[in-house]
């Protein structure tokens, strides 16, 4: 599998590039938004790994970038900073998941090799429900209108079609869509609801999300 590195501190770029090919991942690595941003639009990767503080072009402004010529590629931004407004601009410009500095290289390694498995295991197929259509390929979710989600509101989003006879429990959550992620709260499970709950209004759909004291459930709604 290949991995786009693109962090500006030396020292970390080398020290992160010899932990992913110990793992055997193909490493492209660089040291700034405009060289990252050129190798994410002329090269395939399973994977990007994206420092917030760069030059040339911050992690957010790649993003962005790569979002809008539709790239669909998981992506987990490393930061400094730890304040929840910072990560919530992060996951809103399409971030699949984030690390704040200083983390442990373990943590690192293990949020890479659950984005690029789930990518693989991914039912490539749509999957009805309501007037919902989400497709397992590009993670588009349509109705009068389509919006991406990111891998983690994917996977939360179909964990609830797929479950959609029972609530899920925040509990259950946590362990199935963040595997007990040291960082991983009730109030994170909640966020991501709220984010689910406002792609739903995005697209005009009629299908909500219900909340109960035993969980979460999706239901349908019925067009008058």
């Amino acid at each position: 599998m290949k991995i786009l590195l693109a962090e500006d501190t030396k020292d970390m770029n080398r020290v992160i590039t010899a932990a992913l090919e110990n793992m055997g991942y193909d490493v492209c690595s660089c040291f700034d938004g405009g060289e990252a941003l050129e190798h994410a639009l002329a090269d395939s990767f399973d994977a990007l790994v994206l420092d917030i503080m760069m030059p040339k072009k911050d992690g957010i402004e790649v993003l962005k970038e790569i979002r809008s010529r539709n790239i669909v590629t998981p992506v987990l931004l490393l930061t400094a900073k730890t304040e929840i407004e910072d990560r919530v601009i992060g996951l809103d410009a399409g971030a699949d998941d984030y690390l704040s500095k200083p983390f442990a290289m373990k943590e690192l390694l293990a949020r890479v090799r659950a984005m690029t498995r789930r990518k693989q295991e991914y039912n490539t197929g749509i999957i009805d429900f309501g007037d919902l259509s989400l497709n397992g390929e590009t993670f588009e979710l349509k109705c009068e209108n389509s919006i991406r989600l990111s891998v983690k509101e994917f996977e939360l989003l179909q964990a609830l079609i797929l479950n959609s006879s029972r609530p899920l429990s925040a509990r259950f959550i946590l362990d199935n869509i963040w595997d007990n992620a040291d960082d991983a709260t009730e109030s994170v499970v909640e966020l991501y609801i709220q984010y689910l709950r406002d792609k739903l209004a995005a697209i005009a759909s009629l299908v909500s999300i219900m909340e109960a004291d035993d969980g979460y459930r999706l239901v349908k709604g019925n067009r008058s």
